[in-house]
Formats: C-alpha cells, structure tokens, sequence
C-alpha cells in the first residue's frame, strides 16, 4: 500500500508540475524549488520525464539573465525549463 501512495504522489507532482509550467510557459529550477518546495535534483529528474515526452526543453544557459559576464549567478536560476506542448 505504501508503494502505490509513493507512486500516486509523484503522479499529483507530475501534474502539479505540468499544470505550473502550462501556465507560466517558462521557470528557472529555483522557482519551481520554491513553488514546489523540493529538492532541485528530484525536480530535475520530473523535469526529464517532461523533456523526454517532448513537452518541456530546458533553455540553454545565458549570462544575459543577468546581464553580467562574471559568472557567478546561481546555477539554480540559470537553470530555465519551457513548456512546449500546446495541448
């Protein structure tokens, strides 16, 4: 029983995920950090199921979010992720 509650829970997630990015189109990881309260790797992983269904692409990192060639930014908010799938 507690394995099927492990698995409907990352389900709700995957949804919650889904339904988040569909709605804002684009998130850096440390939004959906914030917003999912999560740990990045565990979110990276939901993220690659996502990417590897061809619903969402992670942007390729930019030191134009901040504007600044130091590179010295949060990775977390480098990391961009977009919604793809219209439908």
């Amino acid at each position: 029983m507690r394995l099927t509650a492990i698995v409907a829970g990352i389900a709700m997630i995957l949804s919650d995920l889904r339904d988040y990015l569909r709605n804002k189109h684009r998130a850096t990881l440390n939004e959906l950090v914030i917003h999912f309260q999560m740990d990045a790797d565990a979110l990276r992983g939901m993220l690659g199921k996502w990417i590897s269904k061809g619903k969402v692409r992670q942007l390729p990192a930019s030191n134009a979010a901040c504007g600044s060639s130091c590179c010295q930014c949060d990775p977390l908010l480098m990391e961009i992720y977009e919604w793809v799938d219209e439908g």
